[in-house]
């Protein structure tokens, strides 16, 4: 069987870095991914796809990436339930991280907090 994923796409908010209690490091993103198609009003068709990424991948990403950054990530889907606060069953669908590829440069000079990116 196989499960892999291949995306490109545009972070849509700040990473957010977490610890397990046995400190491992994880992180969890949104990717904004364009369809091959737009509706029929022009408009450009957009995914948005939570993903999850650990250990020292997930210290990378909440380093050098911000919102809009432009990654490649290549991973696999993970499915995942549990019991929320009102005692509802809540499901999860996430691409895990198996790698991922800043593919733009910040510009010279910049920081990560005023989120100047280009080529």
């Amino acid at each position: 069987m196989m499960n892999r994923v291949v995306l490109i796409g545009r972070l849509t908010k700040e990473p957010e870095l977490y610890y397990t209690k046995q400190g491992v490091a994880y992180a969890r993103v949104c990717v904004a991914v364009n369809r091959g198609f737009r509706n029929s009003l022009g408009e450009q068709q957009v995914d948005f796809i939570n993903c999850l990424v650990w250990r020292k991948s997930a210290e990378n990403v909440t380093e050098y990436c911000t919102k809009g950054s432009l990654v490649g990530i290549t991973g696999r889907i993970h499915t995942s339930n549990y019991e929320g606060d009102q005692g509802k069953r809540i499901y999860r669908t996430e691409v895990v991280i198996e790698s991922i590829t800043f593919l733009e440069r910040r510009r010279e000079g910049a920081s990560k907090k005023d989120g100047t990116w280009g080529n």
